[in-house]
């Protein structure tokens, strides 16, 4: 069992900058493969970037690579979503997920995951 909490979210100017922490307040989530998802308004949820701890793998959505770093502190018990050069297509609701299965690498789609946080909003401005 984990329970997840997104912050970092907020108001960004198109090209700026947002770094999101998703931290686990129960749980140990370097066990856990964790993804970042997120949702616009009147869109279905979609996956943006996933970790293995495990296996030492990161994965991305095609339309985030080279802007958005995925990344985890163990000590803190918290992964991180670097997002660079942002675009107004940005704006969305950003989700935190864990796999309650180990041994996944590579998992992007939302019934997938098991533990879900709150959400986070970020919108950028054009």
């Amino acid at each position: 069992q984990v329970q997840l909490v997104e912050s970092g979210g907020g108001l960004v100017q198109a090209g700026g900058s947002l770094r999101l922490s998703c931290a686990a307040s129960e749980g140990t989530l370097s066990r856990y493969p964790t993804g970042w998802f997120r949702q616009a308004p009147g869109k279905e949820r979609e996956f943006v970037a996933g970790i293995s701890r495990r296996f030492d793998r990161t994965f991305y959505k095609d339309a985030v690579k080279g802007r958005f770093t995925i990344s985890s502190d163990n000590a803190k018990n918290t992964v991180y979503l670097q997002m660079n050069s942002l675009k107004p297509e940005d704006t969305a609701v950003y989700y935190c997920a864990a796999d309650a299965d180990q041994y996944v690498v590579g998992a992007d789609r939302v019934d997938e995951y098991e533990y879900w946080g709150q959400g986070t909003q970020v919108t950028v401005s054009s």
